[in-house]
């Protein structure tokens, strides 16, 4: 089975073949060693030096040279807004207690549907209503200092600064 053993980063993808695309929910996209298939049948191994969270737009780099893009899945997720910013930062706090991922926004936070912390979220002042869209969950303290977790099992060169939507 040929495998995908690149990791090439939307920000640094240039030219290339892409033939296939892999659909992952937030979860199967943080992965070292995994047989995968993609939505057009490409079958293939993904065998990474150490496991690697895949961003939305991000392309796996097949042994042969050509690319799988990498498509972040819809979820169900919760959307919480707060009445201003220091209720936002409160809001944040109280869903950072609880060790659960969360992706930050300038406006809003989004974590995995959990009707127990939104009734939390409202019970404080928030609103917390069901969306589906791709979850990108912050990375975490010790994941290589990049908010959005991914570690280095690419080779391109490159800063640490890392757009997101």
């Amino acid at each position: 089975m040929i495998r995908a053993t690149r990791v090439i980063r939307r920000d640094r993808l240039g030219c290339g073949e892409i033939v296939d695309r892999i659909v992952l929910d937030s979860g199967d996209r943080h992965r070292r060693r995994m047989a995968m298939r993609g939505v057009g049948g490409t079958a293939f191994l993904l065998d990474l030096h150490e496991a690697t969270a895949l961003d939305d737009g991000d392309a796996l780099a097949l042994e042969d040279g050509r690319l799988i893009w990498v498509e972040a899945a819809p979820e169900v997720l919760l959307e919480i807004r707060a009445p201003s910013p220091l209720a936002l930062k409160r809001l944040i706090w109280h869903i950072g207690n609880r060790h659960i991922p969360a992706e930050i926004g300038e406006e809003a936070i989004w974590i995995a549907h959990d009707h127990v912390l939104a009734e939390m979220v409202r019970g404080l002042g928030g609103r917390a209503e069901p969306v589906t869209r791709p979850f990108r969950p912050e990375g975490g303290a010790y994941s290589g200092g990049h908010g959005h977790g991914h570690g280095h099992a690419h080779d391109d060169a490159h800063g640490h600064h890392h757009p997101h939507d």
